[in-house]
């Protein structure tokens, strides 16, 4: 019907109903009229004409697909998969089919086999535009935003006026720093679909990464509740609160982030923030002491911790956390260890709803090894279609030392979804493998993807170092500082080593000098600040003092 297809369900129903009156049979129409009452969110109305499973043989498929996609809606995915099955009994040969059985394994955890599902429906329908835009979805997962930057302009092409696909390019171009071409596609987009929920987050994106805070502010609480309800515009809200000064704002939405998303450690950090520039450093302590003693935590996030128990008068646990912060960060895979990795793996349990993932966990930080990879591996074999089942194997098998076959499960994961803390420790394995040009070559390409990751854009730069490639460790260093890498001590003091080996000797210095002031008691920022002393020509005693100091700490 052509009002289906404009997606105009009332329009649909209202003829619908017109021909039943003219005396049409109920299972004509049966998967008409479920589709329309589904088109406007009427679930009940729906299974009333669905739910039986009467349909004309003309119609049987779509009547089933009908049922399957109102059985997800609902929440009950075996039944939405049976209902498919009855589906492709008559159409195996559908793009429309085969996208929503998609769906319906990624949601289900065979993630493997939704991207099957998703090839199949472009090799069916290469010019049908949701099969290539949730291609698209899964490679933006999987490969990052530039990669999947074509499938939504090929969508576009076949679709120029879909909301859904407009809204996932203007994001995609905005990850990737194309403001331009963003603000033209919000433009169509509020053209096409002025009442659009998502266009107004949009465009308080693009005012924020313009630097016009008050207007983005301005826009997100014209947005409904929106800021309060998807995790990407609460974190939106959380920066802009920040970066207008109002701390305890931020606190409190940042706060609801991190409850929905308890690994989200850029929410995490940026809450941190708000606490301590707010003065709520009880709050601070309570929140992250346990966090900011795991071997992954961040410099940043250590040094919050210790400058909170300072404000605090705890001078000893002050003095252990900035001591901690002080040094060197291993680049090694680390095994934890104890009540901090039993904590995690409980808190991570407790959001996954999986306690084969947290039981994995904590047998590997416990140094039960052999069990961990016989579990890890069973759950794979279980679940073989499922990213964090690959991962989870991925890690076992590497505590065991079985670097090949832990590579394999992490290339498995990543056909998936590749968020960094994978793409980190596919690196790492690489470098074990003595795969280092491999390593490089992965963190260039989810750089491509993710060219704000300050972390990635860190590795980069320490690898163009070691071969002395100068100008562009430079500027790699460069944008990881523009995009939040200025609170990194040993960041600016390898851009205090690239200025002085580039000849900038005062630059060097003034570098040097930021990375000593921001963490003084840091063998990595004084012996730097000894070197540009020394380039510098600058008076011997003091330069003395602070290479005692460094090989003082250093022997820590």
């Amino acid at each position: 019907m052509a009002n289906l297809e404009k997606g105009d369900g009332i329009g649909a129903e209202k003829m619908l109903r017109e021909a039943l009156e003219g005396g049409a049979d109920r299972t004509d129409i049966a998967a008409f009229m479920g589709e329309a009452e589904l088109m406007q969110g009427q679930l009940a109305e729906a299974r009333e004409w669905l739910g039986e499973g009467k349909f004309s043989d003309d119609s049987r498929s779509r009547g089933f697909h009908m049922l399957a996609k109102l059985e997800m809606r609902e929440g009950n995915l075996p039944a939405a998969g049976r209902a498919f099955d009855a589906a492709l009994k008559d159409n195996v040969e559908d793009p429309k089919l085969w996208v929503d059985i998609g769906r319906l394994r990624y949601i289900g955890g065979e993630q493997v086999q939704a991207i099957e599902a998703a090839d199949f429906a472009v090799e069916l329908g290469p010019q049908y535009a949701p099969a290539l835009h949730f291609r698209g979805q899964l490679v933006r997962d999987a490969h990052g935003m530039e990669a999947a930057l074509q499938w939504f302009e090929a969508a576009l092409s076949y679709a120029p006026d879909d909301p859904a696909i407009l809204g996932d390019l203007a994001a995609t171009q905005g990850e990737l720093g194309r403001a331009k071409e963003m603000l033209e596609t919000i433009r169509h987009l509020a053209k096409v679909s002025p009442g659009d929920r998502q266009l107004v987050y949009l465009q308080a994106v693009l005012a924020a990464r313009a630097g016009d805070s008050a207007l983005a502010r301005s826009l997100l609480q014209r947005s409904g509740n929106i800021d309060r309800q998807v995790p990407a515009a609460m974190m939106l809200s959380g920066a802009i609160d920040l970066q207008n000064g109002n701390f305890a704002s931020a606190a409190q939405t940042l706060d609801k982030l991190v409850k929905k998303q308890p690994d989200n450690k850029r929410a995490q950090a940026l809450l941190a923030r708000a606490l301590s520039l707010g003065g709520n450093h009880r709050e601070l302590v309570h929140r992250f002491a346990d966090a900011a003693l795991l071997p992954s935590a961040s410099p940043y996030l250590v040094t919050v911790v210790g400058r909170a128990y300072e404000q605090l008068g705890d001078r000893k646990a002050a003095a252990y956390f900035l001591d901690r912060a002080a040094q060197p960060r291993s680049t090694n895979l680390i095994a934890m260890k104890g009540s901090e990795a039993r904590a995690l793996a409980a808190r991570r349990s407790s959001a996954a709803g999986d306690n084969t993932l947290s039981l994995v966990r904590e047998l590997i930080v416990n140094g039960q090894t052999a069990d961990a990879l016989q579990k890890s591996e069973s759950f794979w074999q279980k679940f073989n279609g499922s990213a964090d089942a690959s991962s989870l194997a991925g890690d076992a098998q590497l505590v065991r030392r079985n670097t090949e076959a832990a590579l394999q499960r992490y290339e498995t994961s990543a056909k998936v979804r590749r968020p960094w803390h994978l793409a980190r420790r596919m690196v790492l394995t690489y470098r074990a493998l003595g795969r280092r040009d491999d390593a490089e070559a992965l963190v260039a390409q989810y750089l491509r993807g993710d060219p704000g990751n300050v972390e990635a854009t860190s590795m980069m730069a320490s690898a163009l170092v070691d071969v002395q490639k100068w100008q562009a460790a430079a500027l790699l260093l460069d944008h990881a500082i523009a995009q939040g890498g200025s609170r990194d001590p040993n960041l600016i003091a390898l851009r205090a080593r690239v200025a002085i080996a580039l000849g900038d000797k005062p630059s060097g210095l003034a570098f040097a000098k930021q990375a000593y002031q921001m963490q003084p008691s840091s063998p990595v920022t004084a012996n730097m600040l000894v070197l540009a002393r020394n380039m510098n020509e600058m008076p011997a005693g003091p330069t003395e003092y602070l290479r005692e100091k460094a090989r003082v700490l250093g022997a820590q």
